[in-house]
């Protein structure tokens, strides 16, 4: 007769199966085993994701050999051709022809894929201690005296749990909540709205995927047909990668106002759009640009919106990851993969043996410690990086190369893993000592 297994020593509700809700699943129950209860809310009534193509760097490839889904990742992913070699960036906006600016090249390659396929992959490995509950889009939270929360859903139900996450995108209602009810010596009452609602930047995108099949029967020696090819142009630029093992090629192109930046966006920030709209925006780019675009048969046009930077991503048992946290623009391809590193760091603490319910908001302050501050820098320079991109001012060419190259180093740094080693190590100093209260990191 076997022993009764113990209690789980708390309820974990996770608010988003998007990439980061999986992943932080995926991590507490692979470390905690079924110590911890999960309970995954998503809005929908399947698991999705918007957008098409994501980027595998080293970074994100180790938190996947963490996870042990790097081997199946890698089956449905696409290499770059040669090894070390990554994204060839080019002048395009020259009607005649344009011309190559500079190469970059890595240590590790990164990988290619659908995003969706990533998706299918990481809801394979959820584990037996997580429920699903589809159609839940949370509205807001209540704190209850005893310290669980009550989660409010738009189809008027309620649920219970012991610590909250938020991985509910940009427009996260976790994020809104913690942020109104914060105690007003934490955070200035007239910065709230700024940290709630996401900004426009300015940047329209139009987002889509076309068979290398079709481009080579229209243009057998189209340059992008094999490579990741940035092509470049006065306030605009388009990247253009290999996905489905070659067979389809993803295309973001973008169109960037400053102007209009910070301003209010009027409409959908995500409708369809048409060839003929995204053609002409790009009518003084090279004849492979043109090409390129004469493919994409039905674009999406997105409003790129952002996550103003907060000040403090934790407050008592409630967290934040990935774009609820930090929603950034997509210049370094990185949000999807800071989602996860978020996710392997905050679920390695809630399942370390250290961690109890007492303590959990000691566990959520040092991930905001060691996580907030190298998320937000890679979104500030994210931007930064974009803005070079989209200048063509010959005399300035060699100088701007130097500086993109060297805002690329940030995939050098130390990675998710040997973060949490150092959060480990601060758990261990400071588990008993302090209460992880809504503090500011900075």
């Amino acid at each position: 007769m076997s022993l009764p297994s113990s209690p789980p020593k708390f309820r974990v509700a996770i608010c988003g199966a998007g990439i980061g809700g999986l992943a932080l699943a995926i991590t507490i129950g692979k470390f905690a085993g079924h110590n911890i209860h999960i309970d995954l809310y998503e809005a929908h009534d399947t698991i999705s994701t918007a957008g098409v193509g994501i980027v595998l760097s080293r970074r994100t490839s180790e938190v996947m050999q963490e996870f042990g889904v790097y081997e199946e990742i890698s089956r449905v992913s696409t290499k770059p051709p040669f090894p070390n070699h990554w994204i060839k960036t080019r002048i395009s906006n020259i009607p005649q022809g344009g011309f190559e600016w500079f190469q970059q090249t890595v240590e590790h390659s990164p990988s290619h894929l659908q995003r969706q396929d990533l998706v299918n992959i990481l809801e394979q490995y959820l584990p037996s201690s997580c429920k699903v509950h589809f159609n839940k889009r949370l509205t807001r939270y209540d704190k209850q005296l005893p310290g669980s929360l009550i989660l409010h859903f738009a189809d008027d139900s309620t649920a219970t749990a012991d610590v909250l996450i938020g991985a509910d995108g940009i427009r996260s209602s976790v994020r809104k909540t913690l942020f109104e009810t914060l105690d007003r010596d934490d955070v200035d009452p007239s910065k709230i709205g700024h940290y709630t609602n996401p900004s426009w930047t300015g940047t329209l995108l139009y987002r889509a995927v076309i068979s290398t099949k079709k481009l080579s029967q229209m243009d057998p020696n189209n340059i992008a047909l094999n490579d990741f090819f940035i092509f470049c142009g006065k306030s605009k630029h388009i990247a253009s990668y290999p996905i489905s093992q070659g067979t389809m090629l993803n295309i973001v192109a973008q169109v960037a106002d400053e102007q209009k930046a910070g301003t209010p966006f009027e409409g959908r920030w995500v409708s369809d759009s048409s060839h003929e709209e995204v053609q002409a925006l790009y009518q003084d780019f090279e004849p492979a640009v043109k090409n390129l675009l004469k493919c994409c048969e039905n674009p999406s046009r997105w409003a790129l919106h952002a996550v103003n930077e907060l000040p403090l991503s934790t407050c008592d048992r409630v967290a934040l990851i990935g774009d609820a946290c930090h929603a950034m623009v997509p210049y370094f391809g990185a949000g999807a993969g800071q989602a996860m590193e978020d996710a392997f760091v905050l679920g390695r603490l809630l399942a370390h043996p250290l961690t109890t319910l007492d303590n959990v908001p000691v566990a959520l302050k040092l991930y905001q410690d060691v996580r907030l501050p190298f998320a937000q820098s890679v979104a500030r320079e994210s931007e930064r990086t974009g803005r070079m991109y989209e200048s063509d001012e010959r005399e300035v060419l060699e100088i701007q190369k130097e500086k993109i190259l060297e805002q690329w180093k940030w995939e050098e740094n130390i990675g998710a893993v040997a973060q949490w080693s150092e959060a480990e190590r601060k758990l261990q100093e400071s588990v008993g000592g302090g209460t992880g209260q809504c503090e500011n990191g900075a």
